[in-house]
């Protein structure tokens, strides 16, 4: 029998030192210590995926919240069962005491721990809709504030005729006007289309 954890955060410029905290705390080795730095959308993660595999009858493993496990209701659920009726693993929800399957496991045990891991997994999914649609509004009402998303666009010097002209005649190489405007050379022939359609139609 042996201790896992499992760590996971949404994006790679989110913290995971409390999880890690946590694991530490409870005397778990790094190599059992699996992390996913992606969505909780699903479970189509590297980490998990390895870890499910190195899991064998008897193992506990030890996750911070039902949230760090995932935020799809059924596929929450789902992978509860597999980890503890088809792997035989015991779970223990560090943040939630009841969710701990080394205890209770009577009938009224299993019926109380099932009832709360519906609750939190409704709450996890709830949650990540809520933030979706939050950064959609958010996104949304930017937009509508002129916020313009991507990179920024990088515009061509003041002096940008006179160095086309410059060039044109031969007397300005390529790699000089890209140097003296700071445009790349991709840039620079989509703002001399610019410059040269803007000229038509005056």
């Amino acid at each position: 029998m042996a201790d896992y954890g499992y760590v996971r955060v949404s994006s790679t410029d989110q913290n995971e030192d409390r999880q890690m905290l946590a694991m530490n705390n409870l005397k778990i080795p790094d190599m059992h210590i699996y992390m996913d730095k992606l969505s909780g959308k699903n479970f189509d993660r590297p980490a998990y995926k390895d870890l499910v595999k190195k899991l064998r009858a008897g193992d506990l493993l030890y996750i911070t919240s039902i949230d760090r496990l995932g935020r799809n209701y059924d596929e929450i659920q789902d992978q509860w069962r597999i980890l503890t009726k088809e792997h035989g693993v015991d779970i223990v929800v560090i943040d939630m005491p009841l969710l701990d399957t080394r205890k209770g496991k009577d009938l009224m045990g299993t019926f109380i721990a099932d009832l709360v891991l519906q609750i939190l997994s409704f709450v996890a999914q709830s949650e990540r809709e809520n933030i979706r649609k939050r950064q959609t509004e958010g996104i949304a009402a930017a937009k509508a504030r002129g916020v313009r998303f991507g990179r920024p666009i990088k515009m061509p010097p003041e002096n940008f005729a006179f160095l086309i002209k410059q060039w044109e005649h031969g007397k300005l190489p390529i790699l000089e006007l890209l140097m003296q405007s700071g445009l790349k050379e991709a840039t620079f022939y989509r703002r001399l289309r610019e410059f040269r359609l803007a000229k038509k139609k005056r």
